[in-house]
């Protein structure tokens, strides 16, 4: 056995270059699917954190604009939504609706306290926000249902807002903020995954309709569901919720434009879907990268074989096996394509590692808040075996049609070869 390896080993001494540059494709091939398979985790792991933030069986529904003559009614007329669609949802649909609620914004306030002040935007809601949205309260408590039959002027603040106004770490909760003119006092903070510093302040619904004159106008629907587990249950669920919403604001329940829907777990359904062809996108291109470094190494040992003519045909004619010959190439074949990929995959883990110390924090704004792109964009244990047993297969079919090639050479015309 050991000669069977210091054999392999000074055949690829004697061709230093050619296997390193041989071995550089396949070590290259690998890096790019490591780096690939990395980056495309780090986008995947960033749609997962998003959805692990909000609560997949919500809805949130809004108002838009027919784009649909109806009725005799013209085309372009706004929707309006009203407290009454609440009780449309609870009365048609209570086999899937666990809590409805809705949303109402009285626009930008100045929020004051003392000598501090910040821009926020007062937003009207019901208690079942936090069961929908990205809002997890740090201290306090968030608005519950006494507020919201009471009217009262109490208000949730983020965490940013709350250190601009309250300078000196005085606690927040219990302390009054005027807003416009308005006093309120402060029963929560709360974090999200934007933490940004224009976070929106949370009221009790009923009191922005009352203090603000917004009558009983509604600014979106938001709303958990159940029973709604897959994407034609959801299917139907909407198609059913436009034609009563239809009949009530009298639009074409064919008419998407007229609402709009925001179903969690149907964008949850097709950003899966989205990430398996990504992930799938990723292991053809490294694959196909990768594949051409395995030709490199098929050419190089059919050039062997051709190099070794003479000698293979001596071997046969004192006696060797065909096997012994297949077994000397491949095994050759495969310590080439072994050694080189794993040190393309070791640089390939290095790079991933690099990725994420360099862009793993970096966050995008998109308003009203602000989110990470690229979540820990690495490679679990599971790919590094994939890639291992890509390796070895790869090396075996590299050296096997070579090899092949040497067991088929007669003694007799090796012996006359130059």
């Amino acid at each position: 056995m050991i000669d069977f390896w210091q054999e392999i080993y000074g055949t690829i001494k004697r061709n230093k270059l050619r296997t390193f540059l041989t071995g550089f494709s396949v070590a290259w091939g690998i890096f790019i699917l490591i780096i690939l398979l990395g980056a495309g985790n780090g986008l995947i792991h960033t749609f997962e954190q998003d959805s692990a933030n909000r609560m997949l069986n919500s809805m949130r529904i809004f108002p838009g604009n027919t784009s649909k003559a109806f009725e005799g009614l013209s085309i372009g007329r706004d929707i309006q939504f009203k407290n009454n669609d609440l009780g449309i949802l609870e009365r048609n649909f209570k086999d899937n609706i666990i809590k409805a609620g809705a949303t109402i914004s009285s626009g930008s306030m100045t929020l004051s306290y003392g000598p501090e002040y910040v821009k926020t935007s007062l937003i009207g809601v019901y208690p079942n926000f936090t069961k929908t949205e990205d809002v997890k309260i740090s201290s306090g408590r968030f608005i519950n249902e006494t507020d919201l039959e009471s009217n009262r002027k109490v208000m949730i603040l983020h965490q940013k807002t709350a250190k601009t106004l309250f300078l000196h770490n005085e606690d927040p909760v219990g302390q009054y903020v005027q807003a416009s003119g308005v006093m309120y006092k402060v029963v929560g903070i709360y974090t999200n995954s934007g933490d940004n510093e224009q976070a929106d302040t949370y009221v009790p619904f009923s009191t922005v309709q009352l203090i603000y004159c917004k009558g009983d106008s509604i600014s979106n629907l938001i709303f958990t569901t159940k029973n709604l587990s897959t994407q034609v249950a959801n299917d139907k669920f909407e198609k059913d919720y436009r034609k009563v919403m239809g009949k009530a604001h009298r639009f074409d329940p064919l008419d998407d434009s007229a609402i709009w829907i925001w179903n969690r777990l149907t964008n949850y359904l097709q950003q899966q879907q989205g990430s398996n062809i990504i992930h799938t996108a990723i292991w053809i291109i490294g694959i196909l990268t990768l594949l051409s470094g395995i030709v490199g190494v098929s050419n190089i040992m059919l050039i062997t074989v051709r190099e070794r003519t003479r000698e293979f045909g001596i071997r046969k004619a004192l006696g060797a096996r065909p096997s012994s010959i297949l077994k000397l190439i491949i095994t050759e074949s495969i310590a080439i394509t072994t050694l080189f990929g794993y040190i393309g995959m070791v640089l390939g883990i290095v790079g991933t590692e690099l990725m994420d110390k360099l862009f793993a924090n970096q966050t995008v704004d998109i308003g009203i808040a602000s989110t990470k792109f690229f979540l820990d964009p690495t490679v679990d244990i599971s790919v590094a075996i994939e890639a291992t047993l890509t390796l070895i297969i790869a090396g075996t079919l590299a050296g096997f049609f070579p090899a092949r090639k040497a067991t088929k050479i007669r003694p007799i015309e090796a012996l006359r070869a130059e």
